[in-house]
């Protein structure tokens, strides 16, 4: 069998016959079709590969089986009402464990009641009782060797009170109410009475991280000196029990762990308004702890979560019975974890992607282009027909 006839039997297999030249019909209508769909074509590639270029999330569902990590606690948080030396943080957790760790880590911020900016740096918040640091500072320039009277609270444990919160814990201990900061000689020397007025009318800026135990707890930001007291955590607000607090906050970021793709925190940027003083704000967090696969291999084990809201006036002012006024986020962990996987898309799938979009219009478009075409010639006939009658 010879070459010509091997090509004239494959031609019998062209699935696409070509028409002469002479006998293909140009019209107005086919090149309004034919650019129509070459901008669809166009429009619809590019939409297809930037799918293509995005990575795919596989989710999958574990029981939680970690051990012995850390809970990062990120939070930005603006009180523009109530300054920043009348606020504490704590970190509690349900074993009873009050997080002191945490000092380096979160730092107040100064505000005027416009939001701006007080110029004075941001000052690192201690957790627990500061009066260590206190006697270290009195030490350098009063006599070490000094006892100074407890004004009426003195006790086997007190006998000197060199410092205001000597005075401050003497009282405690006689169950007696400190009120008075401004008649106590310490509390004058050591700037808390100064300090309290200076910040009267300014605002606080909270930002940083703690790193908690990861197991169900609490922290919370409320007026008031804490400490601990028979393994029981007491805020010391006797001192402000004349005064009255707004707790309107804005949450600017609240998250657990690392920042993963695609994370959606529910607090970020909310606002709450205290329509009354002394008003506790309650947020009841449901964390799922949760690990990220990126593309090249590196894993993130972070943590998303879902949170409810309550608020509640505290009735009587600082001393109610319902609670403390403040911010408290109380927070608990699923059992279940949540894992995310990237993963590139496949590339036949794209192909066969873009097959069936130039495949589907170049049909579509020769359907359409055959319909005006015979339309156009029909009406073309009758109207010739009119004419000739």
């Amino acid at each position: 069998m010879s070459m010509r006839e091997v090509v004239g039997r494959l031609r019998q297999f062209d699935a696409y016959p070509k028409t002469l030249e002479d006998f293909r019909i140009k019209t107005f209508g086919g090149a309004t079709v034919t650019i129509i769909s070459g901008v669809l074509m166009f429009m619809l590639f590019i939409s297809e590969l930037n799918y293509y270029l995005t990575k795919e999330i596989h989710p999958e569902l574990f029981v939680d089986t970690t051990k012995g990590q850390k809970l990062r606690i990120n939070v930005d948080l603006k009180f523009p009402y109530i300054g920043c030396s009348f606020l504490s943080i704590d970190a509690m957790d349900v074993s009873g464990e009050q997080q002191l760790d945490v000092e380096h880590n979160v730092y107040k911020q100064r505000l005027n009641l416009t939001g701006a900016v007080i110029a004075d740096s941001p000052e690192k918040e201690n957790l627990g009782d500061k009066s260590e640091d206190i006697v270290k500072e009195v030490a350098t320039t009063l006599d070490p060797n000094r006892c100074e009277s407890c004004y009426g609270a003195e006790s086997s444990a007190f006998k000197c009170c060199n410092t205001c919160e000597d005075v401050r814990e003497a009282y405690r201990q006689k169950g007696w109410a400190f009120h008075d900061a401004e008649s106590i000689e310490q509390c004058k020397r050591d700037g808390t009475v100064d300090k309290m007025k200076q910040q009267q009318n300014e605002g606080c800026h909270i930002y940083g991280y703690l790193e908690v135990n990861k197991v169900a707890g609490n922290f919370h930001v409320a007026p008031g000196r804490s400490f601990q007291q028979h393994h029981v955590h007491v805020h010391d607000v006797q001192p402000l029990s004349g005064q009255k607090f707004n707790l309107t906050h804005h949450i600017n970021h609240l998250s657990f762990g690392i920042d993963y793709p695609g994370q959606v925190n529910p607090l970020d940027n909310t606002k709450q308004i205290a329509e009354k003083e002394s008003t506790m704000f309650q947020y009841f967090v449901k964390i799922v702890p949760t690990t990220y696969v990126k593309l090249e291999g590196q894993i993130l084990f972070t943590n998303q979560y879902s949170v409810t809201k309550h608020h509640k006036s505290i009735s009587g002012g600082i001393f109610g019975e319902q609670g403390l006024p403040g911010v408290f986020f109380t927070y608990e962990l699923s059992p279940m974890m949540v894992k995310y996987t990237e993963k590139q898309r496949s590339f036949m799938h794209f192909l066969t992607g873009v097959c069936a979009i130039i495949g589907g219009i170049f049909t579509v478009a020769g359907l359409i282009d055959a319909a005006i075409y015979h339309s156009s010639r029909a009406i073309q006939r009758k109207i010739e027909l009119g004419k000739s009658t």
